[in-house]
């Protein structure tokens, strides 16, 4: 990659530039490394409009979860600015009902001031059965709860709910692509995966092992080792 092509970071739900920490010593030999702001509007075309408005004028894009439902909206509205581009550990389908349902009730209970309550139950499902009892990953997730704050997480999900069906704008993907992901997702299975990179024309897919729903502190080499590999080629 060029050594003045900026790279934009867009984190998950619930997710701060706390998740990309560390990775980013090992991605910001490449260039410049920005983390965008996702918190502040309630639908993905917003957010995308958001981060678009303050991002460079070309950049190589990486989004993990719910970021890559933002990247997939970037490449909508603006795929000329986008020099490459990585989906982590997400996916192209739109929400199921029984993922909206879930979705609503956590953001219910988190009106009722159970947020954290709610992400602690939910962090058995992403990380690796290995990691299910690590409290250095556990602080990180909740450290990230207070980053996004509770309104912020309901503009997230709001947004997730609503979000579009990007399957149809795989094969529109031009630029150089990466698939992460993890063998042991929960949460987004890689499968999913799979899908992405078979629809994505030249697309490489990398299935990391040991590895969950959160790649970059669960396997932070391997996770910086492949996003060096995507900027460097």
């Amino acid at each position: 990659m060029n050594q003045t092509t900026p790279l934009l970071l867009v984190p998950g739900l619930a997710s701060s530039p706390r998740i990309y920490a560390p990775v980013i010593p090992a991605l910001w030999r490449f260039g410049p490394v920005m983390v965008a702001n996702h918190i502040r509007d309630d639908s993905m075309a917003a957010i995308a409009r958001g981060i678009l408005s303050q991002a460079p004028p070309r950049f190589a894009l990486a989004g993990h979860s719910m970021g890559g439902y933002v990247a997939f909206e970037i490449m909508r509205q603006a795929p000329e600015r986008v020099a490459k581009l990585a989906l982590i550990n997400t996916q192209a389908r739109p929400d199921t009902p029984e993922a909206t349902a879930r979705r609503r009730a956590h953001m219910a209970r988190a009106e009722h001031g159970e947020l954290r309550a709610v992400r602690e139950e939910m962090f058995p499902e992403l990380v690796h059965p290995s990691r299910r009892h690590d409290v250095n990953l556990l602080r990180l997730v909740h450290a990230q709860d207070e980053d996004v704050g509770v309104e912020g997480y309901l503009r997230q999900q709001t947004a997730i709910i609503a979000r579009a069906d990007s399957r149809p704008t795989l094969a529109t993907i031009k630029c150089p692509t990466l698939v992460l992901t993890g063998d042991a997702d929960n949460t987004i299975p890689n499968a999913l995966s799979k899908e992405m990179a078979e629809g994505i024309a030249g697309a490489r897919l990398v299935i990391l092992s040991e590895c969950g729903h959160l790649p970059q502190p669960e396997q932070p080499e391997a996770t910086a080792a492949a996003l060096s590999e995507w900027l460097r080629n």
